[in-house]
């Protein structure tokens, strides 16, 4: 419980970025120039739909064969990415939809509008999905994406990173977020990462190296877990106060 007995932790505004970021360029652009209104929602938005298991089929959250030829598999370092997704007071929240999208082992997305110079891989299709346990807990098996130019600066860089998408029972309750890897120099160097002005709230998207669940002879294991509110909320791109 909060210290005011209201049941939530209060927000911490400060581990937030500003709207206008002029390292991050398209930021100069998108960024609003008039106060945040708050609307609000519709029935429908809020109570559908119910995702169920039967949405997931039995190779959604493998991206390593879910895109790939009968015998064959997407190329590079194979990883397995698990956690768990969490209120602010630890516990483990089920039925919640986690989707990814990432690039590939090269840097490169499954996308017409991608440039970069690297090759496709004909046998990852670079997203996948699952429901959450009753435990809160998720598990994807891909490869570890690849680092990539992008044009905001002379000479700027993503770090690898996975892309997750949150949903919780209804549309309304979409979050967004990213997740980098433990050891990437690229993080600290990132433009879209030093909008985040607080290094602890940056330290929350870098997950850490679980050899405990990694699969010897094949695959390397990270740990992302997810905290929807509270001061130890992940930050989220799309709505800073969480779900």
């Amino acid at each position: 419980m909060s210290q005011d007995g209201s049941g939530f932790f209060p927000r911490d505004w400060t581990r937030q970025p500003p709207a206008l970021s002029p390292g991050y360029k398209t930021s100069v652009t998108r960024a609003p120039s008039l106060p945040k209104i708050s609307m609000q929602a519709t029935l429908s938005e809020m109570t559908g739909p119910v995702f169920g298991k039967e949405l997931i089929g039995p190779l959604d959250n493998d991206l390593i064969l879910n895109f790939a030829k009968p015998n064959e598999m997407a190329l590079g370092q194979r990883i397995i990415v698990h956690g768990r997704v969490l209120d602010e007071n630890g516990r483990g929240l089920p039925g919640v939809l986690i989707e990814i999208w990432q690039a590939n082992a090269g840097g490169r997305y499954r996308h017409k509008k991608d440039g970069y110079l690297a090759p496709l891989d004909p046998n990852f299709g670079g997203c996948g999905r699952i429901i959450t346990d009753e435990q809160g807990a998720y598990r994807f098996r891909t490869v570890k994406p690849g680092a990539y130019p992008w044009p905001n600066r002379t000479n700027d860089w993503r770090p690898s990173h996975i892309h997750f998408s949150l949903f919780g029972h209804s549309f309304a309750q979409r979050l967004i977020t990213q997740m980098y890897f433990e050891g990437d120099p690229l993080i600290w160097m990132c433009p879209i990462v030093a909008t985040i002005p607080d290094r602890d709230a940056i330290q929350q998207l870098i997950a850490p190296l679980d050899m405990m669940q990694a699969i010897p002879m094949d695959a390397r294991a990270y740990r992302f877990d997810i905290v929807l509110r509270g001061r130890r909320a992940t930050h989220f791109e799309n709505r800073p106060e969480g779900m």
